[in-house]
């Protein structure tokens, strides 16, 4: 659980995908392999994830289920997550 679950507000995804990663003890590399592995898509790369957990990009649909099962976190967690994310970026550009 994250330290904004804990205060009732949800993480933005960028801070869940590194707290879940570092949790498991995880390089970003692992999650990379680990991806790879079970979706059979090669196409992400540690730099991807990189942005990711700097929040520099959010992860799409598809790549957001992967990292669910590989992380073991719920979907609709994930889901919540990269809203919380593309409202914090909106709030910043306006």
């Amino acid at each position: 659980m994250t330290a904004n679950s804990e205060r009732g507000a949800a993480a933005p995804l960028c801070e869940l995908l590194a707290e879940q990663r570092i949790a498991k003890g995880w390089s970003q590399g692992d999650l990379v392999v680990k991806l790879h592995t079970r979706s059979g898509n090669d196409s992400v790369t540690r730099e991807e994830i990189s942005r990711w957990e700097r929040g520099k990009r959010i992860p799409g649909p598809y790549w957001r289920q992967w990292l669910s099962d590989v992380l073991d976190t719920s979907s609709r967690e994930l889901e919540l997550a990269a809203a919380v994310a593309r409202r914090r970026r909106r709030n910043i550009i306006a």
